[in-house]
């Protein structure tokens, strides 16, 4: 049997559907821009002023292992040292290459 499919269908099951799908889909959105609102919130950006937040770090001193370079300044661990210089000044590798 042939079936017009161009023909207009008019069910009351349709449009129960139809309304069913509606509510539940404004219940989902809802639900997903509290979900990104609560993500964006938690994000911070790079450049974003942090001033009023409390950074707590542990300050180590430096162990006997380690030296400070006389060029960059930055505390590394004896196996990094390139050289001393002539007036005992320790260079580590990053800075001798």
């Amino acid at each position: 049997m042939a079936q017009d499919y161009d023909s207009p269908r008019n069910k009351d099951e349709d449009e129960e559907s139809l309304q069913a799908l509606g509510k539940s889909s404004q219940n989902t959105s809802n639900d997903m821009d509290d979900d990104e609102n609560a993500i964006a919130e938690d994000y911070e950006l790079p450049g974003a002023d942090l001033s009023n937040e409390d950074a707590s770090v542990t300050v180590i001193p430096m162990q006997g292992d380690e030296f400070i370079c006389s060029e960059c300044f930055l505390v590394k661990h004896r196996s990094q040292l390139a050289y001393t210089t002539d007036d005992g000044q320790p260079v580590c590798q990053e800075c001798a290459a």
